[in-house]
């Protein structure tokens, strides 16, 4: 646990009492602060009450009197498309809102570091697409070069449930729009961008915004390192802001889509070959088409990102080389799931967007496609360039008759539910082709989340080669 700084023998209310709730309230409790807790569900106050957590009700008049700050669970909205009342009301009593994020960074670092040979490092990942990839690969690199690391944030544990500092250690953070936007301390010693598609967009009113909380990463803390993928205008913007001309070797710049020249610091990938520059010349290369943990172009840029981060803290380029290849990929991202007769099952419920459906079509070829849930504003549209390789979708959930009429050319059936889809993508299979689970939607209307869509698809994939 990493006990928080700056607020002993305060009061503190905390808003939201799920994980992270629960985990900056610990650690409130831990740095001699007095936590006040409440959240929305009565049920939820109940639980937390029953297990020793104070409960303050921070909607009644006079709730703010000498509280020093509230904390607020990520997915509280505090601005658009409204303010929560009780976020409102804190800020309307002059009382500083913050989120875990922000208690991490402002107590993370502590008088024992001055006895470290070697001072810990953040590595802080967001975007759009591949976060959790990214950060999930760069944490492996570490260990499998022997580093200290631990993965947390969005993925792994929670941000304050982490253990303390230890001597060169490295802790490795996904962070989310929500998580960045609101957060009062940001200083990761480097942190990295993938890239930006539409997403979120009524929680950041808008593009703009959405692109803002992204960007506070980088223009709060100032990184020591900035990794920026600049396959995007917005990551040219970024990296155009931070760095100070054309040799500046703190931003390092990657793409997927077309190699970087000039004399400063940038990783990249074309047909399958990582290449790194420094200064104009390349100091390093691997071929990333055989590691199968890392599938098609969209991973590849994952692979770019997380080699630059971990070059920045000093690995080698055959040490990251080696490391890849021991990298079996993330549940619900690009898994592979079985393979029978020649037929590849692949699970990639996190595809939740049309931009990461399409990664994931594009990654490979013979695809019998299992899509639909909860669709999002303007369908499957967006992906008829990327439906070329698509052999037959197995349409399931809310939008399955609305991704019907956007699917041109493409055969399709109606499946409704991922049995169905499976058992029917799995009779028609045949070698060389991929049964691919990529939904392009939400999993709400059947499913809580998209891990449970994931862990249904491999069940059922399950039962159907169990009866071939």
């Amino acid at each position: 646990m990493i006990p928080v700084r700056g607020y002993q023998g305060r009061k503190v209310a905390v808003l939201g009492l799920g994980r992270s709730g629960q985990a900056a309230e610990r650690a409130l409790r831990a740095g001699g602060a007095e936590p006040l807790c409440w959240d929305d569900s009565a049920e939820a106050r109940e639980v937390a009450e029953g297990v020793g957590l104070v409960i303050h009700d921070l909607t009644r008049s006079g709730a703010w009197a000498d509280i020093a700050a509230l904390i607020v669970s990520p997915g509280i909205p505090h601005l658009y498309p409204e303010p929560h009342k009780v976020i409102a009301a804190a800020m309307e009593a002059g009382v500083p809102v913050d989120n875990d994020i922000g208690l991490f960074f402002r107590s993370f670092s502590t008088d024992d570091w001055d006895r470290f040979d070697t001072p810990p490092r953040v590595v802080a990942v967001t975007g759009s697409n591949g976060k959790s990839t990214t950060s999930a690969l760069i944490h492996h690199l570490l260990i499998e070069n022997g580093r200290v690391s631990q993965l947390a944030g969005n993925i792994g544990r929670g941000v304050l449930d982490i253990d303390p500092a230890g001597d060169a250690g490295v802790v490795v953070l996904e962070l989310s729009s929500y998580q960045t936007d609101l957060a009062r301390a940001l200083t990761p010693d480097v942190a990295v961008f993938t890239n930006l598609t539409p997403d979120h967009l009524d929680r950041h009113g808008g593009i703009g915004g959405y692109f803002a909380a992204k960007r506070r990463l980088f223009a709060e803390g100032g990184p020591d390192r900035a990794v920026i993928g600049v396959d995007e205008a917005e990551g040219v913007y970024l990296s155009n802001q931070l760095a100070e001309g054309p040799e500046d070797d703190r931003v390092i710049r990657v793409s997927v889509e077309r190699k970087l020249a000039g004399p400063g610091w940038a990783v990249f990938a074309r047909k399958g070959f990582l290449s790194e520059y420094r200064k104009g010349r390349q100091v390093g290369s691997i071929d990333l088409r055989a590691i199968a943990g890392l599938p098609g172009t969209h991973n590849h840029q994952n692979a770019c990102a997380a080699y630059a981060a971990c070059r920045a803290l000093g690995l080698a380029p055959k040490a990251i080389e080696q490391a890849f290849q021991s990298f079996q990929g993330l549940p619900h991202r690009s898994q592979l799931v079985a393979e029978r007769n020649g037929v590849r099952f692949v699970n990639d419920s996190k595809a939740t967007n049309v931009d990461s459906a399409e990664k994931a079509l594009q990654a490979f070829a013979h695809i019998r496609w299992i899509a639909g849930g909860l669709g999002k504003a303007g369908g499957i549209e967006a992906l008829r360039p990327a439906l070329g390789s698509v052999v037959k979708a197995y349409l399931i959930g809310h939008s399955a008759r609305d991704f019907a009429l956007q699917l041109g050319n493409v055969p399709y059936e109606i499946c409704e539910t991922m049995a169905r889809a499976v058992a029917g993508a799995a009779a028609e299979a045949k070698p060389g082709e991929v049964v691919l689970l990529a939904p392009a939607a939400a999993s709400f209307d059947q499913y809580p989340n998209f891990e449970k869509r994931g862990d249904d698809f491999m069940a059922e994939v399950e039962k159907a080669l169990a009866g071939v």
